[in-house]
């Protein structure tokens, strides 16, 4: 039996999606959240790529609820879970709901016909390194961003230990002019690491700092303005790849911005993820891990390079190979990073890889427990 040079998790196989979305219901408000979730199951019905979906409520405990739904491929459900549509159509439920937890899957096996026209089944078991990976992007007013940056870089780590099961890995922080990208590693359960972070009175700190900075409004003592701004800020993985084997010393960590052209944000993520996943398989090559975010037109790639990215820029910012950075000027709003013309010569991509790197302005693991 031979070892995969690298492992892979990507929402662009093509392969159908189940969303599980476990909702616990404030105390009563059963009957509220149905005639609330009659009000919004023909909006989603319309939404392309969604191909049917069930509620279903405890039989042990009225307030517990299921909603599934199935999609096409993940491409439509991630769109639509970005959308202002989507913050608007699901603000009735908000009410009823002491909280929610959303999981996705790719449909590996099945009983049954499939959905015409829908995309198939996962091809391959996914194979992952145990630790689930987030991020958020968000713009503060331009002219503060010294003053973001001081107040990101000077907070404490939380604790690393969460539960028996959970624990934070690593958060980093990012800006690119007036933007702002923060990722985190979690082992374990996504959603309970972050209601642990945003309890911790240092985190706390720091976001009541950030608040009048913040081009977006929020008020993080309001419910229904806090999960406006996050749902807006919230940024998926939507392709990951890392080498196998040992992790080499040395590792640094960057971040590179790619604002893609109106509506061609997937098409660049896509370019990006499918460039690394080759990659993987040439030991020469820097980069050692990479996770591709993306939020509509906003593509942020996390990159593990092994030495300086600017010795080869055209891995480093992944458009190796030909006619790879040809595709990437296409789709890349060059004019947003101040880039303009054709990517043919390594000058070019030079200047690019300066353009579009984010300055780091903080790297930390948790605290231990």
């Amino acid at each position: 039996m031979t070892t995969s040079p690298y492992t892979c998790q990507s929402a662009f196989d093509g392969s159908r999606m189940r969303v599980l979305l476990h909702v616990d219901l404030h105390d009563g408000a059963e009957q509220q959240f149905l005639d609330a979730y009659e009000q919004m199951r023909d909006r989603v019905a319309s939404v392309p790529g969604h191909l049917g979906d069930q509620l279903c409520q405890s039989m042990d405990d009225p307030s517990q609820w299921v909603i599934t739904s199935e999609w096409a491929t993940a491409l439509p459900y991630l769109a639509w879970v970005s959308s202002e549509e989507h913050l608007e159509t699901v603000r009735p439920l908000q009410a009823c709901v002491r909280e929610l937890r959303s999981l996705r899957y790719g449909i590996v096996r099945e009983t049954g016909s499939a959905h015409p026209g829908a995309g198939g089944l996962q091809t391959s078991v996914r194979v992952g390194d145990g630790v689930t990976r987030h991020a958020l992007t968000f713009r503060v007013r331009p002219g503060s961003e010294s003053k973001v940056a001081e107040i990101l870089a000077g907070y404490a780590p939380p604790r690393a230990r969460v539960d028996d099961s959970t624990r934070l890995r690593r958060t980093t922080l990012f800006m690119h002019g007036n933007r702002v990208v923060r990722t985190v590693e979690v082992e374990g359960d996504l959603m309970a690491a972050l209601r642990h972070v945003s309890r911790q009175p240092e985190v706390r700190a720091v976001e009541e700092a950030l608040n009048p900075h913040l081009e977006q409004h929020r008020d993080l003592g309001d419910p229904d303005s806090a999960r406006t701004f996050f749902a807006r800020a919230a940024m998926p993985p939507v392709h990951h790849v890392a080498r196998g084997g040992p992790e080499p010393s040395g590792l640094t960590r960057h971040a590179l911005y790619y604002p893609a052209r109106e509506g061609c944000g997937t098409a660049l993520a896509r370019l990006l993820g499918r460039q690394d996943e080759a990659a993987a398989a040439d030991p020469a090559g820097p980069v050692h891990r990479s996770t591709v975010f993306q939020r509509q037109d906003v593509v942020v790639r996390l990159i593990d390079v092994r030495g300086d990215p600017e010795a080869d820029p055209v891995r480093a910012l992944g458009v190796h190979g030909p006619r790879k950075a040809a595709v990437l000027a296409r789709l890349l709003d060059g004019g947003a990073l101040g880039i303009e013309g054709p990517l043919t010569s390594e000058r070019a991509t030079t200047r690019l890889l300066a353009h579009a790197g984010m300055a780091l302005i903080t790297d930390r693991s948790a605290a231990p427990a």
